[in-house]
């Protein structure tokens, strides 16, 4: 068994103002983004300024935030904030979702696209790859704030999660860290390397719906569900799961359409 590694969720504190790791995790997933999407804005469009992409970059991140947090709110826990609607804006207490943030970044993109004279999947195809940075820099936060953690078991690498966290106690998956693995690393760099070479549209966008889809849907079989909602069918099924099948199946669908109606069209090359 692994010891948990105690680190205070509050980064820094200056009197009265606090700055979670939470939210820093964000600002580098973000940041993370920006610097490698600069490397492929040449021959994305070579027209595009430093400050359109900074405009991208910033209208797809209020789409993660504002729409992780709805699709949170919605998917997960309404009646809480039904009851208590300040809860909403309490972020750095975690409870966001990754389906909502997809859903928010999706409509800031259609937006952005219409206003810039790109296709909805033209912007798609060249985020994609950045996307895993600030998936695998959120599961950093996750861990670090002892939440999302997995059920019990006796691998040799389990961790016993604080009791604020966990009060059974009990050595558990660190499923933050599966997460990481797969949702961050392994998806980056099959991202990566498959928008290396000249892909038809959508055919990236394709690829990140079908990989996250498989990978979350796999640690979500060793990941407790929230409690508000638990199991939703045969002891197993989860909201996570559930939410994943569409974009299994859509990301198939992209990556079928894609090579069935488009020759390769040119994608930034990565250094």
């Amino acid at each position: 068994m692994l010891p948990y590694p105690q680190i205070d969720p509050v980064a820094l504190a200056i009197g009265p103002l606090k700055i979670h790791w939470y939210g820093l995790m964000y600002l580098i997933g973000i940041g993370g983004a920006w610097l490698l999407a600069s490397r492929r804005l040449n021959r994305f469009d070579p027209t595009w300024s430093k400050e359109k992409l900074s405009d991208l970059i910033f209208w797809l991140s209020m789409g993660v935030i504002v729409g992780g947090r709805l699709g949170y709110v919605l998917f997960y826990d309404l009646s809480a904030y039904l009851a208590n609607p300040t809860l909403i804006f309490e972020v750095w207490k975690g409870g966001m979702s990754f389906h909502g943030g997809f859903i928010g970044v999706m409509l800031a993109a259609l937006w952005f696209g219409k206003r810039n004279g790109k296709s909805f999947f033209q912007l798609m195809d060249f985020v994609a790859p950045m996307v895993p940075i600030g998936l695998g820099a959120g599961r950093i936060g996750n861990f670090i704030n002892a939440e999302l953690w997995g059920k019990p078991t006796d691998v040799p690498w389990a961790m016993i999660f604080p009791p604020f966290s966990d009060p059974a106690q009990l050595p558990r998956h660190p499923s933050q860290l599966y997460q990481f693995a797969l949702e961050g690393v392994a998806l980056f760099l099959i991202l990566w390397l498959f928008s290396r070479k000249p892909r038809p549209t959508m055919a990236v966008s394709g690829m990140f719906a079908l990989f996250y889809g498989i990978f979350r849907f796999i640690v979500e079989f060793v990941r407790v569900p929230d409690a508000q909602l638990g199991y939703l069918a045969w002891n197993w099924l989860t909201m996570g799961q559930v939410l994943c099948v569409p974009m299994i199946v859509g990301g198939l669908f992209l990556i079928w359409l894609a090579y069935r109606r488009a020759p390769a069209a040119p994608v930034a090359p990565t250094a």
